[in-house]
């Protein structure tokens, strides 16, 4: 199979497990939240995170959500024209300094488009989970995908 898939390709109710996880290091988190100049302290302060519920730092969010898109990528967007929409993103659990994130990704519904013959477009929903399979993340989106033999 190529690097992604064609509009025919995706069936709704499909879900891809994508592989491999990854463990989340602490340069990760740190390397992320400063080069997005997110300066929270939850993320870059120990001795502050030894002060909140957790009792350490949590791992950024945002850096949850690219890993899980990036994860995706092979099986849902890599042919994509452009994604179009993220939405109902979801931070359901905390996730640390090495956990390991894995995802999958369920196609929830497909329409061709109305404008241009030769794509569609796809709607998913990926989830992340942690080594312990408790979902930390969820997040939808619409991408626009070429169709294999455009008519």
């Amino acid at each position: 199979m190529g690097y992604g898939r064609y509009y025919e390709e995706f069936e709704v109710g499909d879900v891809y497990k994508h592989w491999p996880g990854r463990t989340v290091t602490e340069f990760d988190d740190t390397w992320f939240s400063l080069m997005t100049m997110n300066q929270h302290p939850l993320h870059i302060d120990e001795h502050y995170a030894q002060s909140t519920q957790h009792g350490r730092r949590l791992v950024n969010g945002t850096f949850i959500f690219s890993l899980a898109v990036g994860m995706s990528v092979a099986d849902v967007s890599g042919r994509c024209i452009a994604n179009l929409e993220y939405e109902n993103v979801k931070h359901v659990a905390p996730t640390f300094h090495g956990d390991t994130i894995y995802a999958e990704t369920e196609v929830l519904d497909k329409r061709e488009s109305k404008e241009k013959p030769d794509r569609g477009i796809v709607y998913v929903e990926t989830r992340a989970r942690n080594q312990r399979e408790e979902v930390v993340l969820t997040l939808r989106r619409r991408v626009l995908v070429p169709k294999r033999d455009p008519k």
